[in-house]
């Protein structure tokens, strides 16, 4: 037996002692004072509870099974839970005195659907459990009662920290947890520390067990559990989640995680690693009552160095520039789309909308001006393929000979083509290209609006949440792949979108089934986008609209004789012009595959 476990011993049968000698006949209790959440004006306040009263309760008596089973610890089980209150001007949080655990998350600016506070954890469907390995076993913090005390502390820059102290102490050592929760901030630091108790706990970690039924907060229950899932991010810096499908999902990560989200459509609750989380398991399913949106489950070992362990939480909104500050990584909470289409969002509409934030509360107003501004900036793209757009009809007719001369050979056909195209200077992709250039922005959009919390509940014209569909009428029977409503923003855009198509068609070239695609694709994105926000559908609206009247402002300044006379110039200029090394390698490709073919 060394020093330590004599020392241990020794104060253990000490406490037995004297508790058997001066508790044992179970004097009254002197009354605790009522905790005072509200009152925080000094730097450092008295404590709320006194500590001689959570070391010495004798309202109940230590049995000898507890004893047995909490050893020196055994005291922290004696106590009376009571709520302390931690806030600042964006979230509230409830945390319990017995097991210094988080009970309630409740974020101040927002309101659910129904227009009741927003709780992002609650007692009733979330917990968190940890614990610790002691000699004697596994015991969890949430037996042990602590003793609060809050208190503000101001830095140099003049910004206030609230901080709840949280502590059970005897005379063989302390556990610490403190809260410290910034002014203006959703993030919350956390932190436990075990002073002496020599030999008593023999693990270098600490285990949490962070289960939560997530509550739907929206009407759209479908759309918010296609949105919710545990995400993570591990230390090497890897991205990867659970997925959003129905059927259960779990995952042990191969290696240290950094944080953990249980991120739902528009907030996420997550928990961010000073020092990386180890033997992490994560889980997740779809529960049957409508009430609840995904179970969530996240086991993680929290590293103990020299008794002292720190980490974050985050209650709050996925706000990309909000997410971004938070830590490495955690802006992937945010769907901003696939890499070809996520930096329109990242990058220029992100900032768009908190620029014209500043100037107008209406959300709808906004959209229709990140549409001029879009439309304004690639207006040159447009006329480009406007213009080439016009050479390939106004060149039509010499399209339409060579299809009568060699139209039962289509690879003499494709060659005369490509000829024709060099000798006039037109290229076949010159009006496409500069629509393809554009399709980032048009599929960005698609990722932006399901996922922006800046339109949640705000209302536009006949749509009470831009967040979610415009319900105009409601339907007595579900259409398949439609939906039991109609939405007006999706009907108007589909419409919009059938009239450009027969416009465009007039200005090109296009024939057979190519033509009549343009008028299937709108029929098609009307079932698809029925059941998506109003205010998708009302900028894909606005859009087509825009976009309508720049091709018809446009023709009213490109006349095609002048097109024309520049076609015959560039076919006077390249009559004798020689076959490109490209045009010459493309011509004898498709030469071998016709005779391939032929054979």
């Amino acid at each position: 037996m060394d020093r330590n476990q004599a020392t241990g011993l020794i104060l253990f049968a000490a406490v037995i002692l004297i508790y058997s000698i001066f508790f044992a006949s179970g004097p009254e209790v002197p009354p605790t004072e009522e905790i005072q959440t509200n009152e925080l004006v000094s730097s450092v306040e008295e404590p709320i509870q006194d500590q001689a009263t959570l070391a010495e309760p004798e309202s109940d008596s230590l049995s000898q099974e507890k004893l047995d089973e909490y050893g020196v610890l055994a005291t922290f089980t004696l106590g009376e839970e009571e709520l302390v209150t931690l806030e600042n001007e964006l979230i509230r949080l409830e945390i319990s005195t017995k097991g210094a655990g988080i009970k309630n998350v409740i974020l101040k600016e927002y309101k659910n659907w129904e227009g009741g506070d927003l709780y992002l954890l609650d007692d009733e469907s979330s917990s968190m459990t940890h614990t610790l390995t002691t000699s004697r076993g596994p015991v969890q913090l949430e037996d042990f009662f602590f003793a609060p005390n809050l208190s503000t502390e101001t830095s140099e820059d003049g910004k206030e920290t609230k901080v709840l102290t949280l502590s059970a102490s005897t005379e063989s050592g302390s556990l610490i947890q403190r809260y410290s929760l910034p002014s203006d901030s959703y993030q919350v630091e956390k932190s436990l520390e075990i002073d002496r108790f020599a030999g008593v706990f023999t693990q270098n970690s600490v285990t949490l067990d962070w289960k939560d039924q997530a509550r739907a907060h929206e009407r759209d229950l479908a759309e918010s559990r296609r949105k919710t899932q545990v995400n993570y991010y591990t230390a090497s810096g890897s991205y990867d989640n659970l997925g959003v499908g129905e059927s259960p999902e779990t995952n042990i990560p191969e290696e240290p995680v950094k944080w953990i989200g249980f991120s739902q459509r528009f907030f996420t609750a997550g928990i961010i690693a000073d020092e990386p989380f180890n033997q992490v398991s994560l889980a997740q399913s779809t529960p049957t009552d409508s009430m609840f949106v995904r179970n969530m489950e996240a086991q993680l070992n929290i590293p103990l160095n020299s008794g002292k362990a720190s980490y974050q939480y985050y209650f709050g909104p996925d706000k990309y520039k909000v997410l971004k500050g938070v830590t490495e990584g955690f802006e992937k909470n945010v769907d901003m789309g696939y890499f070809f289409v996520s930096w329109v969002n990242k990058y220029i509409i992100v900032n768009l909308f908190a620029f014209l934030e500043k100037f107008f509360d209406n959300y709808g107003v906004i959209i229709i001006l990140i549409v001029l501004i879009i439309k304004l900036a690639l207006s040159p793209l447009t006329y480009k393929s406007y213009i080439g757009m016009a050479k390939m009809r106004v060149i039509k007719p010499e399209i339409d000979e060579l299809k009568e001369k060699y139209g039962e050979d289509p690879t003499k056909m494709q060659q005369e083509q490509m000829k024709l195209f060099s000798q006039l200077g037109v290229s076949p992709i010159s009006g496409c290209l500069p629509l393809l250039l554009q399709m980032p922005f048009l599929f960005a959009m698609f990722f932006f609006f399901p996922n922006s919390i800046e339109l949640r509940q705000e209302s536009f014209l006949w749509a009470k949440d831009l967040s979610t569909y415009d319900e105009f009428i409601k339907l007595p029977f579900t259409i398949p792949f439609y939906g039991s409503h109609v939405s007006l923003f999706t009907l108007l855009m589909t419409v919009s979108q059938i009239i450009y198509t027969h416009f465009n068609n007039q200005l090109t070239t296009a024939t057979g089934p190519m033509k009549n695609l343009g008028y299937i694709m709108p029929v098609m994105f009307m079932f698809i986008l029925n059941s998506y926000p109003a205010g998708l559908s009302f900028y894909y609206f606005v859009s087509n609209v825009v976009t309508f009247g720049q091709q018809a402002l446009i023709k009213l300044f490109v006349d095609d004789q002048k097109i024309r006379q520049k076609v015959e110039e560039n076919k006077v200029k390249n009559a004798n012009k020689k076959k490109s090394k490209f045009q010459q390698r493309l011509e004898d490709a498709m030469k071998a595959a016709d005779a391939n073919r032929k054979k």
